[in-house]
């Protein structure tokens, strides 16, 4: 009998792990309030960065741009998450923000609505993020960056001073999509 329970016990905890919602099935919102998941770019590989428009990093923006860019025909894109968490430097509203990131950087690159990376809050997606890079379990500040795989997992995490077309980063992206 305590065999069976045992085994009982194994298969109900194996069947938790794999239960576990993929990166790519976490319910999201994009800039303009429309529900949307990772799932959407599933099979390219992502680089998701938590951003700010009134932060000493946001010309990060226009690198974000021109490596979206140069990378989207083969298979990449840049997923930016809003978050007003650090200094209060993304005050604004959804609107607000995609109309600062046109006018200013002509972001092409998908905008999701405004979230929280960090503390009881944090974001389901951030979580996981935070979880499965192996790093801390805090973002340090906006333009942190996370670049994942076309299946959603953790390859590599940067830090917000990491500029997005560094040459580590730039090599990270490019091995990636090989």
């Amino acid at each position: 009998m305590k065999l069976f329970s045992a085994l009982l016990l194994t298969l109900g905890l194996a069947g938790a792990a794999s239960a576990e919602k993929s990166t790519l099935d976490i319910a999201l919102k994009d800039i303009d309030g429309k529900a949307t998941s990772l799932k959407a770019h599933k099979g390219k590989v992502m680089l998701v960065v938590n951003v700010a428009s009134r932060c000493g990093l946001t010309r990060q923006y226009k690198q974000l741009q021109a490596v979206h860019t140069k990378y989207a025909k083969k298979g990449f894109t840049v997923l930016g998450f809003p978050c007003n968490q650090f200094g209060k430097q993304e005050p604004g509203t959804e609107l607000e923000i995609k109309k600062f990131c046109t006018d200013n950087y002509s972001v092409t690159f998908p905008l999701h609505s405004k979230i929280e990376v960090n503390g009881k809050e944090a974001h389901p997606l951030y979580k996981k993020l935070k979880k499965e890079s192996g790093g801390s379990d805090k973002i340090g500040w906006n333009f942190e960056k996370f670049l994942l795989d076309g299946n959603g997992k953790v390859i590599k995490r940067f830090s917000p001073r990491t500029k997005p077309d560094a040459p580590e980063v730039i090599a990270a992206i490019e091995k990636a999509l090989k």
